[in-house]
């Protein structure tokens, strides 16, 4: 199997990559919606969550509270790490099943952190066999998070801070002989691009396989 790792900041276009490619007939495994799928109401994750660190994490309505989460992990590491602890080994086992099952010529791996997290355990980036980076200046970044989201630019800004830099990504790219897929332009300009992609990768998952 031949995986394609698929990371980039907020607002680069990560979804309408996996997006467009999905629609090629790629499988796309993406770690957020798996995230959100595992700590849906009532999942067994969430109640671990509950146990573990308390009912602030759910809502009035016994929902995840991203946002609650959110706000109090940021300027609190170990409560973070606490969170990481329960929530981190189940997406990876998660992330892991949906590879296992895909049938597709190649597969997407779309990880948001995929690059923070390559000194971790579990390590996502040790998984792929290629690695493409959506890439757009800061101020787009921003104006689609807003967009999107319809986050403060604060909220916005203060995600960034906890990405690595755009410099940074870039670096880890050319490092380690990565895609960077420039998304500044329009719908129509990013489908091409993604044609042309998509052929190299389905001789790239071709040669792999035939190892």
């Amino acid at each position: 199997m031949f995986i394609l790792g698929l990371t980039g900041g907020i607002g680069s276009g990560k979804s309408a990559v996996s997006d467009y490619l999905g629609k090629q007939g790629i499988t796309v495994v993406d770690a957020d919606i798996i995230a959100h799928r595992l700590t849906a109401d009532g999942s067994p994750l969430l109640m671990s969550l509950k146990e573990a660190l308390g009912g602030w994490v759910l809502d009035d309505q016994g929902r995840y509270d991203r946002a609650a989460v959110r706000a109090r992990v940021f300027n609190d590491p170990q409560t973070l790490d606490r969170l990481n602890a329960i929530i981190h080994p189940a997406i990876h086992q998660a992330i892991l099943d949906e590879l296992d099952g895909s049938q597709s010529a190649y597969t997407i791996l779309s990880v948001p952190l995929l690059f923070e997290g390559r000194h971790k355990s579990p390590n996502l980036l040790s998984l792929c066999d290629h690695v493409l980076v959506a890439d757009t200046s800061a101020e787009t970044q921003r104006q689609r998070a807003a967009k999107r989201d319809g986050h403060d630019p604060a909220q916005i800004q203060a995600i960034i801070d906890k990405q690595i830099s755009r410099a940074q990504r870039l670096a880890l790219a050319q490092d380690i002989g990565a895609d960077i897929l420039v998304n500044d332009k329009t719908l129509d300009d990013l489908h091409q691009a993604l044609d042309t992609l998509h052929q190299k990768y389905l001789a790239m998952a071709a040669q792999h396989d035939s190892k």
